[in-house]
């Protein structure tokens, strides 16, 4: 059992890192060829610019979930270093009750913003979800100069009453913000659970106290 959910774990990863992968060489691709363009033949890709936007949104989004699960986020552990250990599962405990408020809350916010343009309606209360709120939806609008790939056509029909997309509607570089949001859910209550287990201490990778220290006494030995 155990060897088969490290074997989920591991495709998990290869199909995370790998569209961070594509759509970090997307950009550069994108921004390399519209650079070749402008400078080399005096045109331009005109949605290079939007498109490039969107899809840095998106790398930095997806990126922020999967830096929770390999604790590659930055931060500073000289207070978790110092105390015992029953104190700093308990330090950990706290820390990912927080984080997993603010996703939470990030979540809420990001349902409201995306759900309009795809027909559907925001939650209703400031904080937490009420019930819903009926709203005129906006499946409609559509980004300013992205075009429509031949293989999304069937979006008119779902957001749009039939009617033809002149461009890429928003409906679809939005939806990252909540699919983002709810897998950062999903990997604080994953870290919960390790911490709580005893098999991860700190949602971090940082370990600037111990490199101060070190810094510090190599100074020292120079100065003897």
């Amino acid at each position: 059992m155990a060897a088969q959910r490290s074997g989920s774990q591991s495709v998990i990863d290869h199909i995370e890192e790998t569209l961070i992968a594509v759509i970090l060489g997307a950009m550069t691709l994108l921004t390399f060829a519209n650079v070749v363009a402008r400078y080399g033949f005096n045109s331009n890709i005109f949605y290079a610019l939007e498109l490039t936007v969107f899809l840095f949104a998106w790398l930095v989004l997806l990126g922020a979930s999967y830096a929770v699960k390999h604790t590659l986020h930055l931060g500073v552990d000289a207070i978790v270093n110092g105390v015992s250990t029953p104190a700093k599962r308990r330090l950990g405990l706290f820390v990912v009750a927080i984080c997993l408020a603010y996703s939470l809350l990030l979540l809420k916010g990001a349902w409201d913003y995306w759900a309009p343009y795809a027909n559907l309606y925001p939650t209703s209360g400031r904080w937490f979800p009420t019930g819903f709120e009926q709203v005129r939806g906006q499946g409609w609008y559509e980004t300013q100069d992205i075009p429509v790939p031949f293989f999304l056509g069937w979006l008119e029909g779902v957001f749009n009453d039939g009617d033809a997309y002149e461009k890429l509607p928003k409906v679809v570089p939005y939806i990252v913000m909540p699919v983002s949001a709810l897998l950062l859910v999903y990997r604080f209550v994953q870290v919960g659970f390790r911490v709580w287990r005893g098999e991860q201490d700190m949602l971090i990778v940082s370990h600037e106290a111990e490199d101060d220290v070190a810094e510090a006494a190599a100074k020292l030995k120079e100065q003897e």
